[in-house]
Order: structure tokens, then sequence, then C-alpha cells
């Protein structure tokens, strides 16, 4: 008589139960274990998916130690296995169960596990992904006791599975002032824990800090990447790896005994998953790592196709990436390759000489972007349109660099793509002015400027619009180079760059005080740009005579053109609009008994503004509501006024264009807001409404606040008494130290407060030197213990955290 065809070995009940021991400690991932927890309880089949070296393992065996509701575990380790065929075998190995008859492993599986309520563990499924997921699907139908957690690069893509998709530590900002402390889970905290683990009495020091958080960045936040690199400061100081793992990232992450062989470096994981990817995937990889930033699918997918990726397959294969957690997909909806995936791919693609190739094709995908986008600027839909290029920043910044790289003019490749990619910096101005990124677009054509050495289109365009860049932030040299760029495109035959030259002339002539050579440039501008049929520029020179007019106090004049401007905007229009608004606030402001219209084109303009981000319309909004409030007498309202659009300047690069006229009111009204108010008041309502985010700011203009309003979401606090020992801080200097008190980073500090990041280190340091303090921390305490009363337990609270 045969005997039972599976039964269990005596140590088999004793190594369900038993997951490996963690013997180096968690880190972090509260959120994530809560949410798994959460599925474990009610899902039958769970899968913890992410890219390579994330821990999906380690977060697994965690919430399955502390599941109750299961009689035990069993941890079923697949990385070694490679034979598909064989997973049924490697259950029952791991479950104890012999087979003494001729029953398939599988139905000797099904036999153990039913009537059982026990959580199996199928740990690393991507390279057996087809044999897992029937696997799962025939043990969920046969045993309904039993609940399986996988941890996987993808899905097993089977009914009823919930999916938990782990992302790499979070890494602080990288001049986030504080000691990695127990329990902030993030990935500064694993690295102190994990070298502390590997020296003896290593501690992690207020200097070694921003190397440490500049470390972790460069690895993604990867736990594997960092408990690798962890190991190395038994050999080498912190600033010198941190400074070599920049230099390397591969090959400076080193190796760690007791690991799988795909997990020995952060190298061997990701060409792990590389090797998982079908041909047309890994082709599609290599491609998506020109992307520097985020990018959008469509973009992707034009980049990504051709040659062993059919434009008709091409989602299909992006979907396999997202699948398999190569492309991560942003809360925003689009996408993203880790930095180390990003350089990995870089890497094949140079190996596989496409590299030239595919970046010509970003740069052209890009050029043809933003020539929609400047072909529609004026259009409805402009703040979409607007918002799709500020994601794409990175991306389009990375397509200037490799097309302005240097480069050979002798070569035809390089100078092809220079020639695009001073097509794409031309085609940019708009974005330019309207993001306030004035400086960056100047820089750019600079770039082209110093490509184009002679005589060519490219360098008369670049010409002009480096004039008008400049003169919008009062940069002095615009008549010169606007005067150069009509006598070059006049030379080589180029009609649009000479009329789009003269309209730069108009506007550097206008600033600079020469108004009645303005009044001719405009005159030969309208014809060449009336014959070409370019209906944006000529709003534009509407604009700019507006200006021109507001300088020769023709006011009517002024006020004719700016209607004219705004009456030939669609409703969609938010840039031109707002331009216009305030030309027309600057207009009724120089004309008695005009104020009321003035404060309401005022308040046009900077809704319109705030719309779409033009931090240029918003600020010369705002000086006219600052000078309408000083001669109303409302100092205190003219103040932050006045503190609220410098930020904006400062962002931009520079105040009222450079114009003597204008900053002749401005001065004058913060003289009056000054002497009125005295000097100490008059800095702490500046520093206020410098402090305030755009929308908040727009609110309490156009709502007529004198006072800013309270609250977190508002302005920094009051600058309270009691600041015993700091009356040599500045008040902006108090401002920033509670901020700093309260935890914001030196680059939160300077959003919040719309000024450089530069400015709040220099502000940072001075405040150190003043008070005696060296940390963040120290300054807390010395605000808990001396500064403003209402705000101690706040700041005790920071102090110890």
């Amino acid at each position: 008589m045969n005997s039972p065809a599976a039964a269990s070995s005596p140590g088999a009940e004793q190594r369900r139960g038993q997951l490996p021991a963690d013997v180096s400690g968690f880190v972090g991932r509260s959120t994530e274990l809560a949410r798994l927890a959460d599925l474990l309880g009610g899902a039958r089949l769970v899968t913890v998916a992410g890219p390579g070296g994330v821990g999906k393992t380690r977060l697994a065996l965690r919430a399955a130690a502390a599941a109750c509701r299961f009689e035990g575990s069993c941890l079923v380790e697949l990385s070694g296995l490679t034979e598909p065929e064989l997973l049924p075998d490697t259950v029952a190995q791991r479950l104890g169960v012999h087979r003494t008859d001729a029953a398939a492993p599988l139905d000797a599986v099904l036999r153990e596990l039913r009537g059982r309520q026990l959580l199996v563990i199928l740990d690393t499924c991507e390279h057996l992904i087809g044999a897992c997921a029937r696997f799962a699907e025939t043990v969920l139908a046969a045993a309904p006791g039993i609940t399986i957690l996988a941890t996987s690069r993808q899905p097993l893509h089977v009914p009823g599975e919930e999916v938990l998709r782990l992302k790499p530590l979070p890494v602080p900002d990288k001049d986030h002032g504080r000691q990695a402390a127990a329990g902030s889970g993030d990935a500064v905290e694993l690295f102190a824990q994990r070298a502390a683990a590997a020296v003896s009495g290593f501690t992690l020091s207020a200097a070694d800090l921003p190397h440490v958080i500049r470390l972790c960045r460069r690895l993604d936040g990867i736990p594997l990447a960092i408990e690798l690199a962890a190991v190395r400061v038994r050999a080498l100081p912190v600033a010198d790896l941190a400074a070599r793992i920049e230099a390397g990232l591969a090959a400076e992450t080193g190796t760690r005994r007791g690991l799988v062989s795909r997990h020995q470096t952060l190298r061997a994981a990701i060409e792990w998953s590389y090797g998982l990817c079908t041909e047309a995937e890994r082709t599609a990889w290599r491609r998506l790592s020109v992307f520097a930033g985020t990018f959008d699918l469509a973009v992707a997918r034009d980049v990504a196709a051709g040659d062993q990726v059919p434009a008709g397959q091409a989602d299909e294969v992006l979907a396999g990436l997202e699948d398999k957690s190569v492309m991560l997909r942003e809360s925003t909806g689009r996408y993203r390759l880790l930095d180390s995936v990003r350089e990995y791919g870089a890497e094949r693609l140079a190996e596989a000489g496409e590299d030239a190739g595919i970046r010509d094709r970003h740069l052209a995908r890009y050029l043809a972007l933003i020539s929609e986008f400047s072909h529609r600027l004026v259009a409805d839909g402009q703040r979409e349109r607007l918002s799709q290029l500020r994601a794409e920043h990175a991306n389009i910044r990375g397509a200037l660099e490799f097309g302005l790289a240097d480069g050979r003019v002798s070569d035809p490749a390089a100078a092809g793509r220079a020639r695009s990619a001073a097509q794409l910096a031309a085609a940019l101005f708009p974005y330019w002015v309207m993001s306030g990124s004035i400086p960056e677009g100047i820089r750019w054509q600079d770039k082209v400027l110093g490509w184009f050495a002679e005589p060519s289109p490219e360098r008369a365009s670049a010409l002009a619009n480096r004039a008008l860049l400049g003169t919008t932030v009062g940069v002095a040299e615009g008549v010169s180079q606007a005067g150069e760029a009509i006598a070059m495109a006049a030379r080589i035959g180029d009609d649009r760059t000479l009329a789009r030259s003269y309209l730069a002339l108009q506007f550097a002539l206008t600033t600079s005080g020469r108004y009645q050579e303005a009044l001719e440039a405009a005159r030969e501008a309208r014809w060449r740009l009336a014959a070409l049929g370019a209906e944006h520029a000529l709003r534009t020179l509407d604009m700019q005579l507006s200006l021109t007019y507001v300088h020769l106090r023709d006011f009517e004049s002024a006020l004719e053109y700016s209607q004219r401007l705004l009456l030939s905007l669609g409703p969609g229009e938010r840039w031109l609009r707002g331009n216009g608004h305030a030309l027309s606030a600057l207009a009724h402001y120089h004309q008695p008994g005009r104020q009321a219209e003035s404060a309401s084109a005022a308040c046009a303009a900077l809704r319109a503004s705030q719309e779409i981000g033009n931090l240029v319309g918003a600020a010369y909004a705002l000086e006219v509501f600052a000078w309408l409030a000083t001669d109303s007498g409302r100092c205190q309202r003219a103040a932050w006024l006045l503190g609220a659009a410098q930020g904006l300047w400062e962002r931009t690069g520079g105040r009222l264009s450079g114009s003597a006229v204008l900053e002749g009111h401005h001065q004058r009204s913060a003289a009056t807001a000054a002497e009125t108010l005295g000097a100490a008041k008059y800095g702490e309502l500046h520093a206020a409404g410098g402090a305030m985010p755009l929308a908040e700011i727009t609110a309490a203009a156009v709502g007529g606040a004198d006072v800013l309003p309270a609250g977190p979401a508002g302005t920094p606090p009051d600058e309270p008494a009691g600041w015993a020992g700091a009356e040599g801080l500045t008040a902006r200097e108090r401002e920033i130290a509670l901020l700093v008190a309260r935890g914001l980073s030196n680059r939160e500090i300077a959003e919040r407060l719309v000024i450089s990041k530069r400015t709040v280190d220099a502000h940072v340091n001075h405040i150190f030197v003043k008070l005696g303090v060296s940390s963040r921390v120290q300054l807390t305490i010395w605000l808990r213990d001396r500064g403003p009363a209402h705000s101690s337990d706040e700041l005790s609270a920071a102090a110890n955290a």
C-alpha cells in the first residue's frame, strides 16, 4: 500500500514561522508599513513593487513579522532560481513538503496549503513573472486560507492583486541643517546608522551632514546604494566619499558580504533590471536617458521610437518600463528615471553609438514644442501651455546644453545642432520673460553669441533677444546690442530679425530716456513687422509705445496704446493682458484725479499676472499700488507692497526696467514711508511683504489691506519683544532666524521670502556670527531661551527634533 502522497517533515512547522532576523535595523517606512499592514488584512495577493535596491524584501519581511492573523509565514527566495518550471519544487522545499509518491510538485504544495492560514512570501519574482503569476492564481483558487505577499520590480498582474509601489527614501534638502535624528526615517538617518555599524564610535557631525545629504541625493535615496556606500567610511572620510561617488557613481558603491549577487553593487542591481527587459525595452531605456528631468509621455514616445521600438508599439514598450519600475510615475502624472538608472542607460546609449543621434532627436523635439508655444503664444490655454514648459525646464536646459556645447564650426554636425539650439534659445524669449527666468535667458543668448562669433542669422537674432531681455531688467547695453543686430541683419538680408531688432532698439531707447529716437525706431519697426504679418510682435510694440508715452507724459496716448493692446487679446491671454493693465495703471497714476482708475487697472494687472506667474507684470502692479498708498498716507500698506515688489524684482534681475523716471517714484515712495513709520518699522513691514507668496500678496493688495494677514500661510510672525542680546540683527535677519528655527532650509526660506538662496546663505552666516552660535540647533535653543516668548513651545519642539 502506498504511503501518503506528501507529508510534512518534523521541522516544517518551525521553518514556516521563521523569518530572517533583521540584523542591521530598520529605518523609516512607517507610512508604507501601515499601508502594507492594511492590505494584508484584506487582500489575498499583495505585491510590493519598486526599483532594485529600494528595500522591497526588507519591508515585506517587517510587515510579515508584524502580521497577526496568520498561523505562520513561509519565505520563498527566488533570486537564485532560473528555471520557471522548478518554482513549485522550490516552494515545496521551503514548506518542508517531502513527496513520497508520483504526485506533481504543485499538487503536493496545494495539498499542504489547503486548510491552513499561512502567509507565503514570494521574494524577487521579476525574472519569473509568468510562473509566479500562474502559481499565485492556482494557490489562491485552491487554498482559501492562503495569502501571498510578493516582492518584484513589476506586478504579477493577477486578478485581485493589490500593489504597493515602493519609492526610494526621502533625502532632505541639501541645506537642511539638522542632525540625522533617530526617527527621521530618511536617507541620511540610514547612512548614519549603517556607518556607525561599520565604524565603532562613528557619529555624523554637522560638518559632515551636507556631504552626506549630497551623497544620498547622488544615490537617489536608494537604501541598498546608501548601505553599500556607508561601509566605505572605514577607509574614507565622509567628504572624500561623497566627492568620489559624485565623480563615479557605479564604481564607488562598493560591495558587501552576505548580499545576493544581484545586490552586491548598485550597478549589479541595475544590470539585473536591464537584463529582465525585452530588447525593445532596453533600447527605450537607453534613449530615455537623455531626459534631464521629468518628462511627458508624448515627448518620451517621440524620443524613444525608432529602430527596435516601432512607433506603433512605443506606448506598449514604455508601459513595460513603468511596469518594471524602471520608469517611475510622479504624482503630477509625469515620469522620470532615477539618476542611477538614467546614468546606466546613458552608458549603454553611448556604447550603442546612438548618443548623438538620440540627443539630436531630443533637441529637435523640444524645438518643435517651443515653436508651437511661440506660435500660439497669446491664444487661449496660455496658462496650461506655460505650466507645461515650466515642467520641461530641466529638459529644455539639457537640450540647450547639448546643442551649444563646445564644438567646431567646421564640424557640420556640431554646427547644425548649434543652429537648432540657437533657434530654441530664440523661440524661448517669451518663456524667459513670462516665467521670470530672465537672467537665465540672457545667459543662453550669451552662449549663442559665443558660438556664432561671425555675422550670421543666429548671431543677429541672439543680439536682438539679448537687447530685449537685458532691457527688461535694466541692463545698459541694450541700445548698442540692438544697433549691432540691425546692422548685421540688414547686411545678411534677414528681414524678420531686422524688424525684431528695431523692436528691441525701441524698448532700449525708451528706458535710456531717448524718447524721440524711440518713436522713430517704433515707426521703422511697425512697417517692417506689418509687412511680415508679425501680429504678436506688433502687439508687443503697442505695449512698448504705451511705456514710451508714459515717459513723455503723453498719458492719453499711453492709454490709447495700452487699450489697443488689451482689445486685441483673446479671453484666455494673461501675459500681455497683465502688462497692458499695468501700463494703464501707470498712465492713470500720473493724471490728477485718476487714482481710482489707476488702482482698478493695477488690480486687473496683478490678477492676470498672478494667474500665470508673470513676475515682471506683477511687480509693476505692486509698485503702482505702493505709490498710490504713499500718496494717500497709508504708509504701512506702502511698506509691505514695496517689499513684495522688491522680492519679485530680485528674482527677475532688475527693477522697473532701469527707468530713471519710474525709479524716482519708487525712491520717493520708499523714503516717505520710511520717514513716516521709522526705519525699523518700515524694514519690518518691507521684509514681511517680501516673505509672502504671490497668491497671498495678490489677495492682500487687491483687497486693500493696510496690514498683512497673520497665520502660518501668510507672513512670518511679527517681530516680538525680548530679543535680548540680538540688537545687532537687522529686521530681515530676525525674520530669517525665526524661519531657520522653525525648520525651514535655506532654499525654502529663499522661496518663501522671494529672494535668492545666496542671500539667505549670507544672512544665516551673519546671524551665527552676531549671536555666537555655530549651528541651526544652537540658534533654535538661543531663540527658545532668550527670544520671542510667544514662540517658546514651538522653538522647544524644534530644538528637540
